[in-house]
């Protein structure tokens, strides 16, 4: 139950087992890209982890011991390097591709490589956020995205195909992904096809990460041949089909674009627009290398042809958007309960002061020789904590509560819980998950622990995982009230 964990990837700072050095902190970029804290402003929203480094055993457990039920690859468990759903402890959806034992056998290369795509952080990708080099296992860790590949939707699709708007804005985002790779010093995709490109849940399209992985097997990729491949990609959007380049060639050469596209269609396009991009398609599959089109010329051509910007994509997709708001439990909540429901964070705070440090009765027992003047300046660090908290001096009692736990010889959930408020006060909702998690870590029955996960979670805009939360903790205290621990 509950999302515990005792040390969450996104803050640790291993000592790396690999030897391979991480990146320095990103810098804020355009277009949705992070900022120095770590986090995206556009995108999903809820914020993207800083890149780290997961243990075997986490990845084994957020698969359910890499369930075939898991797997997400399109060719399913025949694909030689499997792609797996999977759900971390803090509650957030994974995909996570397993490699081949001899895909990568030199794990520094591997970790370099993953280090590397990992410091790219764009809404137009699917980012990288893990790794892991674990023995003779590598795996990739990226976010998931719940809604398809664009090969499903274009070629395996079943109430409806994907309208002209959606599909003009599929090659402007992919090319506005590419255009940010090259930018950032990683012109090279490899393999990019329709599989490579995914739907968020909001149902905007997406590039893999994993394609910008080396791979020995792909041969000798330039940024021409990315463009050569996204020329086919092109053709995919147009045609709704696989068609071999060189037969759409002589179709266009032949001036029979209408032959060229997708009949499923059923004529509802612009032949402007559709001449638009036939003819960027042509560019980017000539022969001769230097004459295709780089990143920006594909973003600036493609860019005008965007009509229909105010469209929600899950709209043009035919998909339902996950649920804006948490839905509250059917039975009455608590005050702490309905306080956290409200996101109403001052009257949470005068609960917790009320609520003292009864829940911690119980999680330590010092004996006469643990008395030592550490454990008194500890205690004393706590106080000091206390009285800024209800002061209100919120920067304050952070310090002095995180001086308290550092020590690491007392731990007290109230501390992890009031430190967590102080963290969302303070506009800083990942610091306050980490420390909502520690608490339920330390007391794993307790609902204030459950209920502040669930207003992090709700600030970070993972609405689904507040309510789930929300309804955990509503369930854990109306099982103390039939006679648990504490009223």
């Amino acid at each position: 139950m509950g999302c515990c964990q005792s040390l969450c990837p996104d803050e640790q700072n291993p000592l790396r087992k690999d030897g391979a050095q991480p990146p320095q902190p990103a810098q804020t970029h355009r277009g949705g890209a992070t900022t120095a804290a770590g986090l995206d402003n556009g995108g999903d929203g809820g914020g993207i982890p800083f890149f780290s480094e997961f243990s075997f055993a986490d990845l084994k457990a957020a698969t359910n011991n890499f369930s075939s039920d898991n797997i997400v690859s399109e060719s399913g468990e025949k694909a030689p390097n499997l792609v797996y759903k999977g759900r971390l402890q803090n509650r957030r959806w994974i995909a996570v591709k397993k490699f081949t034992k001899m895909a990568w056998p030199h794990p520094k290369q591997f970790a370099e490589e993953a280090w590397g795509v990992g410091k790219l952080r764009h809404n137009r990708l699917a980012n990288l956020i893990g790794y892991c080099c674990d023995g003779d296992e590598r795996l990739l860790v990226a976010e998931f995205m719940p809604n398809d590949t664009l090969a499903k939707h274009l070629f395996h699709w079943e109430n409806q195909t994907i309208e002209w708007a959606m599909r003009l804005r599929v090659g402007y985002y992919i090319a506005e992904a590419l255009d940010y790779c090259s930018t950032e010093g990683l012109p090279l995709y490899h393999d990019l096809n329709a599989y490579r490109v995914l739907f968020d849940e909001d149902g905007d399209p997406r590039l893999s990460c994993f394609g910008l992985m080396k791979n020995s097997r792909d041969g000798r990729v330039t940024p021409e041949s990315v463009t050569y491949s996204f020329g086919t990609v092109l053709l995919d959007l147009l045609s709704g089909k696989h068609i071999p380049p060189s037969h759409a060639l002589d179709m266009i050469r032949g001036k029979n674009i209408i032959q060229l596209m997708d009949s499923h269609l059923e004529g509802k396009f612009s032949t402007e627009e559709a001449t638009v991009v036939v003819e960027l398609a042509s560019q980017c599959l000539q022969y001769e290398p230097r004459e295709r089109p780089n990143t920006k010329d594909l973003v600036a051509t493609l860019a005008p042809l965007q009509t229909k910007s105010e469209v929600a994509s899950c709209i043009m997709l035919g998909i339902k958007k996950q649920e804006e708001a948490p839905s509250t439990p059917q039975k009455p909540l608590s005050p702490l309960g309905e306080a956290c429901s409200r996101l109403d964070l001052t009257a949470i705070h005068q609960i917790l002061v009320m609520a003292h440090y009864r829940d911690d009765e119980g999680t330590n027992e010092l004996s006469f020789q643990e008395w030592t003047q550490q454990i008194k300046d500890m205690l004393d660090a706590r106080k000091r904590g206390d009285q800024a908290f209800r002061e209100k001096d919120f920067k304050t009692a952070i310090d002095c509560y995180s001086q308290f736990v550092d020590v690491g010889t007392m731990v007290s959930p109230t501390v992890f819980g009031r430190r967590s408020l102080c963290y969302l006060l303070c506009d800083q909702p990942d610091a306050a998950l980490r420390d909502a998690m520690q608490a339920q870590c330390v007391y794993p029955d307790w609902p204030t622990a459950f209920y502040m996960q669930s207003v992090a979670l709700a600030k970070l805009n993972m609405n689904t995982d507040a309510a789930d939360m929300m309804n955990e903790a509503a369930q854990l205290e109306e099982k103390r009230q039939r006679g648990g621990k504490g009223s």
